[in-house]
């Protein structure tokens, strides 16, 4: 390093929710007392993942760590105005989420309300004959059961939720750096700068990942394999005149999602196979003609009649190896940390991850949820832990 660089104790690579949530979390902990950067390629924040999610907070995930980390998730939300003052508001709507299932799919969606319940996260598994009544709009041809998110679960600003924690972080004295990162120095097990497109060297005492849907390029950077890549995205808008009442964010077996936004709908669906090209952020609009507005009439019949009125495109910072959260330190540096491939539920993990990661920089240790199964170690010894709801 040379005399005339710039130093920081951690420096975050990304800044979004999660880089975001470790630069606030290691602010404010008392026994830390260094100095914090966030390198960012775009500081309007314009193409970042977060901003382009549809901003969904659910417990009914498989993996007992993503429930935990949910559930925390609700718990930061539920206090924002205890941790950021009396205008903190990211918009939670808690209308709850809806998974549905056929008959293929039933013993799974029970197995994991059992398991979701344990960690007390309020689910309820209905019957067909319970969806009908409790969603009288919703046709439930094929399907046999429906997992519902009584309370806790819903959606929010995912915008909004990152700028307060960044911003929270800058007013504790974390610095905001624009720059593209195109390599770093490194050394016996430490990894020493951050490298700069324009030729800055930005020195560090420790280094986290938190790159997103680009987490894997900064991998290959530091000559370690991580299985994060892009993974493209559409969300559509959509007017429906005669709009069902009381509609959770509702997720059909196929994959196809829909919820309520203001007066508008949104939904989804990933493709049937293959990838979309990850070079831009254009919208395929034939994707929804073709795929999504069928399915989503033969699942709700006021659906027959809508008119699209805008889509955009994001990232998922894709786990290709188990469609989970890598998180942790890296086992081949003393100072890497990982904060990666969470595959779409980044948003709602992204203040828990945060306190882990600064946990684990603080003490050494997790404190609170024990994440060492996201670990890359479980990369390294070829054994995945599957998310199974990976929407």
């Amino acid at each position: 390093m040379t005399a005339d660089s710039t130093y920081f104790d951690v420096v975050i690579v990304g800044g979004g929710v999660m880089g975001s949530a470790a630069a606030y979390f290691l602010t404010h902990e008392p026994l830390f007392t260094g100095s914090v950067a966030i390198i960012e390629r775009d500081t309007s924040f314009a193409e970042c993942s977060t901003g382009r999610s549809a901003g969904g907070l659910r417990q009914q995930f498989s993996t007992p760590e993503n429930i935990e980390m949910s559930l925390y998730g609700l718990q930061f939300i539920r206090r924002l105005k205890e941790r950021f003052g009396p205008d903190a508001d990211v918009s939670f709507r808690e209308q709850g989420y809806l998974m549905l299932a056929s008959e293929t799919g039933l013993e799974t969606l029970r197995e994991n309300v059992e398991l979701q319940r344990s960690y007390g996260a309020d689910i309820v598994l209905y019957n067909e004959a319970e969806l009908h009544e409790a969603f009288p709009w919703l046709s439930t041809e094929g399907l046999v059961a429906g997992a519902f998110g009584r309370s806790g679960e819903g959606w929010l600003d995912p915008f909004s939720l990152m700028t307060l924690m960044r911003k929270a972080a800058q007013a504790k004295g974390a610095s905001m750096i624009t720059g593209t990162v195109t390599g770093f120095a490194m050394s016996d097990g430490q990894v020493e700068a951050v490298e700069l497109s324009d030729g800055r060297r930005i020195g560090c005492g420790t280094l986290i990942n938190a790159a997103g849907a680009d987490a894997g390029k900064v991998g290959a950077m530091l000559s370690i394999e991580l299985p994060v890549e892009r993974r493209k995205r559409f969300v559509f808008v959509f007017d429906c005149r005669d709009a069902p009442g009381r509609c959770p964010l509702t997720i059909e077996p196929t994959g196809l999602y829909f919820r309520p936004e203001g007066a508008h709908f949104i939904t989804g669906l990933g493709p049937l196979e293959g990838e979309w090209d990850t070079s831009d952020l254009e919208v395929n609009h034939n994707w929804f003609e073709e795929e999504i507005w069928p399915r989503l009439a033969a699942r709700v019949s006021a659906f027959e009649a809508i008119k699209p009125t805008g889509a955009w495109a994001g990232f998922y910072d894709y786990n290709t190896f188990d469609q989970n959260a890598i998180i942790g330190r890296h086992p081949d540096f003393d100072n890497l940390y990982l904060m990666n491939g969470s595959s779409g539920h980044g948003l709602q993990h992204g203040p828990a991850a945060g306190r882990a990661i600064s946990e684990l920089i603080v003490h050494g240790a997790y404190q609170t949820i024990d994440l060492s199964r996201l670990s890359y170690d479980r990369i390294r010894r070829g054994e995945p832990l599957f998310e199974k709801n990976v929407v």
